[in-house]
């Protein structure tokens, strides 16, 4: 008798191949950091990743996805500057009163050391 060999079933019905998978070295490679944080990332769900067996492997759009996610924004825009020289106004103030305006200061309390332990403990001082 004579065995046929199967057929290779396609990943995608577009018979596309399938898709690149990175190890957390290579990841690690190209974001600049260690293997372990990627693992870890991973391990918390915190990252997007595809696990084969009890390995962390990883797609280009994954990649892409992890730089997203850890993107720093530009802080706001700083006020312009007619606006930073004018100063504060105390709340319930009318803008257009005879008063001028200064700014809101929050009380301060003025903070104390504690005396070293070892001069409660021992009565001497180190």
């Amino acid at each position: 008798m004579h065995r046929s060999t199967p057929a290779l079933v396609p990943h995608r019905p577009s018979d596309a191949p399938p898709p690149r998978l990175y190890r957390p070295e290579e990841i690690a490679d190209t974001l600049g950091c260690s293997a372990w944080w990627v693992k870890d990332r991973a391990r918390r769900r915190l990252i997007p990743h595809t696990r084969v067996g009890r390995a962390y492997r990883f797609t280009a759009e994954h990649l892409a996805e992890i730089i997203r996610l850890y993107e720093q924004l530009p802080a706001q825009p700083a006020p312009t500057a007619a606006r930073a020289t004018e100063p504060f106004s105390e709340p319930g103030t009318q803008t257009g009163s005879a008063q001028p305006r200064r700014p809101v200061v929050a009380p301060t309390t003025r903070l104390r050391a504690r005396p070293p332990r070892r001069q409660q403990q021992y009565g001497t001082v180190a």
